[in-house]
């Protein structure tokens, strides 16, 4: 979806004024590829199509945006969403009230065979509006990022006070803080440790609830601020966490508009972003306080070469690590940004500042800290072709009675592997950009979207680190692909109210 239409053959239009034309003319359908090749040409050319369309029209585009972000509302507002804020589960399915926010629970309830296509048909409302917007945008449309900002705010403002839609993890962001301020490791322990009984133990997802944190200690801690504040409610916890998130995504897209080369692109990218509203907004996750750090370390980085700013971009990076630990794919970005051109110096600078603040953090609680972490590490979602590879080699060992096996050297393999091909994919990824975009930019953004197209665990909220390192970027084809990565993950991963008719079985 990228605002600058990409032809089929890899270039790109010149002008923004110029629109494509009928692609059939030039590539006859039998002069197509067969198999996934022939898909993937007849998607690019789709999406030509649609940069010429009335979807590239401002009017457009924005009613279109809204109305996916008006329908996902109306899911949290009519049917609190199992996979976020789920009922108690050891009490009678009868008397099961799922936990809601201010906004929600007051009106009826909607079956879940009709919220799960809104959320759905949200999701797509999205996609189109945001390639609709970077479109326009593309053919000379200039909207106010002022305007943008406080229109978005407005939108933020009503939906951190909505029930989240899209996974549970908002509840389990409240539960670990609730475990520390009862002085139990978060690290060692799950919400369990609470007792069966507690409301924040209740209101964990069922397959979290012996699961210990895997994020980091200033994500703790922002966990427990919460949790002080919404002292023995779980609802209240979470609210208080929306509210956080919310304001962190706003001052994002802030710092954006104040630093950013292109502030109604920037604008465009991030805090008008109706798929990232959702994701990151609605969906309550903690992501945002990494891309928030990463983005003004990358900021700091590119901005000169004074040694300072590399341990001032170190830092920031190692904030975002004790947030998410995944940000350290923007740390090693920069590292190989400034190891290519051989500035050997500010490469320590940025080595020692980031892993120094990553250790200072972490030193409280120690290294136990990072095990949930590798355990984590060894979780393969689905969709994904390293689950496809797992699955043949435990059928294939099955058939010699030794499918234990089979299941054995299929993790190995993926945790062999994956590293591996994210490092190609990133190189790929980074030759797409012109020599005269910034490496110390361009790299990280390389590594972050590597990561989320080939990591066995990759669900669509984990883009936000790319989004954040995108937005500084001027028009370039990789924004397209990033959108249909980020969509494909979260039509495949977000599910949309409840309880799901599975729920109680």
């Amino acid at each position: 979806m990228s605002e600058s239409a990409a032809r089929p053959g890899g270039g790109t239009a010149t002008s923004p004024s110029v629109l494509p034309g009928p692609l059939d003319e030039r590539s006859p359908r039998s002069s197509k590829p067969v198999g996934p090749r022939r898909l993937l040409t007849e998607l690019i050319e789709f999406i030509y199509r649609l940069a010429g369309s009335t979807l590239a029209t401002p009017k457009v585009a924005v009613g279109v945006s809204l109305a996916g972000l008006l329908l996902i509302m109306l899911v949290g507002v009519l049917s609190p969403n199992f996979n976020t804020l789920p009922p108690n589960h050891t009490g009678d399915p009868a008397n099961l009230k799922p936990l809601v926010l201010p906004l929600s629970g007051h009106l009826w309830q909607l079956p879940w065979f009709v919220s799960f296509p809104l959320t759905y048909l949200a999701i797509v409302l999205q996609c189109l509006g945001l390639a609709g917007l970077l479109w326009a945008n593309s053919r000379g449309w200039r909207p106010n990022p002022r305007h943008l900002f406080l229109a978005v705010s407005a939108i933020v403002a009503v939906m951190v006070n909505i029930t989240p839609v899209g996974s549970s993890d908002a509840a389990s962001y409240a539960a670990y803080g609730h475990v520390a301020n009862h002085g139990f490791d978060p690290y060692t322990n799950g919400p369990d440790i609470l007792g069966q009984q507690n409301p924040y133990t209740q209101s964990v997802g069922p397959m979290w609830t012996r699961t210990p944190s895997v994020y980091g200690p200033m994500a703790t801690w922002v966990q427990q601020l919460a949790a002080w504040l919404g002292g023995l409610s779980p609802g209240s916890t979470v609210h208080y966490l929306m509210i956080f998130n919310g304001a962190v995504f706003l001052a994002v897209g802030y710092f954006l508009l104040k630093t950013a080369d292109d502030p109604v692109r920037a604008s465009l990218m991030w805090v008008a972003n109706p798929v990232l509203i959702q994701q990151l907004v609605a969906g309550g996750h903690l992501d945002t306080y990494a891309a928030a750090a990463v983005v003004v370390g990358v900021q700091i980085a590119r901005r000169g070469t004074q040694g300072w700013r590399y341990l001032a971009a170190g830092l920031a990076v190692g904030v975002a690590c004790a947030f998410k630990i995944n940000a350290g794919l923007v740390g090693a970005g920069l590292a190989w940004a400034l190891a290519m051109r051989r500035d050997w110096w500010n490469l320590g600078r940025l080595a020692v500042s980031g892993v120094g603040s990553v250790v200072f953090f972490y030193s409280f609680y120690g290294l136990h800290a990072f095990k949930q972490l590798l355990t984590a590490s060894s979780l393969v979602a689905t969709p994904s072709p390293w689950r496809a590879l797992q699955l043949a080699l435990q059928g294939g060992f099955a058939v010699f009675g030794a499918g234990d096996l089979g299941q054995n050297i299929g993790s190995a393999a993926t945790s062999i592997l994956w590293p591996i091909l994210m490092i190609v994919v990133a190189v790929l990824i980074y030759r797409r950009f012109s020599p005269d975009q910034p490496a110390m930019v361009t790299v990280p953004f390389a590594l972050c979207f590597a990561w989320i197209v080939v990591a066995p665990w990759s669900l669509p909220w984990y883009a936000a680190l790319a989004w954040v390192v995108l937005a500084l970027l001027p028009r370039n084809p990789m924004t397209r692909w990033l959108t249909l990565v980020t969509v494909f993950l979260a039509l495949m991963h977000s599910s949309g109210g409840g309880p799901a008719p599975w729920a109680n079985s």
